[in-house]
């Protein structure tokens, strides 16, 4: 039935019996008005896409007036013959995955294959700052904008979080909130990656995050001098706990990584030939890494080996059975108050090493190699220190270049003597 529908017509359809009847706009074809038992009053759009015949939901009236139903059924008509199923776009924007899904998908294909410390602080990051605010979202819907405004609100920090409250421990007072501009670069790069491997799984066409807007870092650049080195050493030597310090020890010698240094293993060290083999699954890049150790990291092996039970595996057995030592926290807070090192981390030690072999006059891609590094942007952070000793080349060629000075007898003469003046040769 062909009728001329108006929100008049509408507001007077009534049902018949079981029947749902459809009123058909005679104004635009496939564009009706479809009224159920229960009173309920829907504008409908039937179409025929590839031989097959099809109706569309638009919306309920009077929620929907019929002229603005009419014209976006008008719409709907232009985009099929345009060659577009709009119910197949529904369909598939109401089956699209949500950033739920892809979190979910990138933590166990990607993150997972990640060195473990690594994946951690992944995981940490997509929980924490992205899943809350984006985890119920369609990954299609994910713009430029939001992933702007994300990075923003991580760089302002936030409370720093505590334990849920028990009866026996009374809560503490939230820290207030320092802004983390690192902190929200790391989660740009991982939310980064993250849409880069949604296009590849087809849930998108485009990334979001690429290109995102980075905040200024200074990087942290925190070397021991010989002073800082000398009283290291006397409160190690002093410690009880040498276990401890031989860790501390073996990364002063070798630069290593600290979850490579405490998960070492006695089968990765040929003590005869002074080469350390870290396996790939323990190394930050994922690969194997075999690199030289000097004389003193041998012999301090060497002493450690004498302690260790012949049949445990670990350089540093930790106090649970079959397992390394995990953490050095305390130790290191301990040791660094000891010694007066401010503001010193473990992994400062690692620079301090490199530091080291600057100033013995190694080149950067040697460090680079000794330190495991894959790109060489990360080595350029101590081609600064080359500047003492280029100054020092300089100095050398200033001097020899530096115009010689000869005495030579002036024609004014005083009291008998002759004066005599300094002149360039």
């Amino acid at each position: 039935m062909r009728v001329k529908l108006t929100d008049r017509f509408a507001k007077q359809a009534a049902p018949r019996g079981r029947r749902s009847p459809i009123f058909m706009d005679e104004e635009v074809i496939g564009f009706g008005l479809q009224v159920r038992e229960t009173g309920r009053k829907s504008f409908t759009l039937d179409y025929m896409f590839e031989g097959r015949r099809r109706r569309l939901y638009i919306g309920d009236f009077p929620d929907w007036s019929t002229q603005a139903a009419r014209e976006h059924a008008k719409l709907i008509k232009r985009e099929i013959d345009q060659g577009i199923d709009p119910l197949a776009v529904r369909d598939e924007r109401r089956t699209a995955p949500t950033v739920k899904h892809l979190i979910e998908r990138y933590l166990t294909e990607h993150v997972v294959r990640l060195a473990p410390d690594s994946a951690c602080d992944y995981r940490s990051m997509m929980m924490t700052y992205v899943m809350p605010v984006w985890g119920q979202r369609k990954v299609i819907d994910i713009r430029r904008s939001d992933v702007d405004q994300l990075l923003v609100e991580v760089a302002k920090g936030r409370a720093r979080p505590h334990k849920a409250k028990t009866k026996q421990k009374r809560l503490k007072p939230l820290r207030s909130p320092r802004p983390t501009p690192g902190r929200a670069n790391r989660v740009g790069g991982a939310v980064r990656k993250m849409f880069n491997l949604a296009i590849r799984w087809e849930m998108r066409a485009d990334n979001p995050a690429a290109g995102f807007i980075r905040n200024p870092e200074n990087p942290r650049e925190r070397f021991l001098d010989v002073t800082e080195i000398g009283r290291l050493s006397e409160v190690l030597n002093e410690h009880k706990n040498q276990r401890m310090a031989d860790v501390i020890r073996l990364l002063m010698l070798t630069g290593a990584r600290r979850g490579e240094v405490l998960n070492a293993t006695w089968d990765q060290f040929d003590l005869d030939r002074a080469v350390w083999t870290k396996p790939a699954h323990t190394t930050k890049q994922r690969r194997l890494h075999r690199t030289p150790i000097s004389g003193a990291a041998v012999q301090l092996l060497r002493t450690i080996r004498a302690r260790v039970p012949a049949e445990c595996p670990w350089v540093f057995p930790g106090d649970a059975e079959g397992k390394p030592i995990h953490e050095i926290k305390r130790f290191w807070d301990d040791v660094r108050k000891r010694a007066k090192l401010t503001n010193v981390r473990v992994h400062d030690l690692r620079h301090t090493f490199a530091s080291l072999l600057v100033s013995g006059g190694m080149s950067l891609p040697m460090i680079g190699k000794l330190l495991g590094h894959t790109q060489v942007q990360t080595t350029q952070r101590y081609a600064h220190l080359f500047d003492d000793p280029l100054r020092v080349g300089l100095n050398q060629v200033g001097e020899m270049l530096r115009p010689k000075l000869k005495l030579v007898a002036s024609d004014n003469v005083a009291d008998g003597e002759a004066a005599r003046t300094e002149v360039a040769a």
